[in-house]
């Protein structure tokens, strides 16, 4: 699993997602990193005219824990529910190249999902 990708990474995903969100009419939160807050790994703000700044730990982090951080900030940003807030997760990873796959759990029956890079 790949770490600390590259600021460019990280402006392109936030295009991605911003242009996304756009699209579908929901506020595209800006992104920005590290976050203010000592020891998180990721924040929001929230301001008056309604927007948002998600920050987000790059370092040390694996890109893809990265990735699931600002997809929640769209999310959270938008004080989206399920079901409306699972279909945009999952349109969302797709948009930055990942898709969810179904792998069966340890217990019979049970299900857990895990993300696999598209190509």
């Amino acid at each position: 699993m790949a770490t600390n990708q590259s600021a460019l990474d990280f402006a392109h995903a936030a295009r991605v997602l911003g242009r996304e969100a756009r699209r579908r009419g929901l506020v595209a939160p800006s992104y920005r990193s590290p976050p203010r807050i000592v020891g998180v790994q990721r924040s929001l703000r929230r301001f008056a005219k309604g927007g948002a700044t998600v920050a987000v730990q790059l370092k040390g982090r694996p890109w893809p824990a990265v990735l699931g951080d600002m997809i929640e900030g769209v999310v959270v940003a938008n004080g989206l529910r399920s079901p409306q807030a699972d279909r945009l997760r999952d349109e969302l990873w797709r948009a930055v190249g990942y898709q969810p796959t179904q792998a069966s759990g340890a217990v019979p029956g049970a299900e857990k999902v895990s993300m696999q890079r598209v190509a």
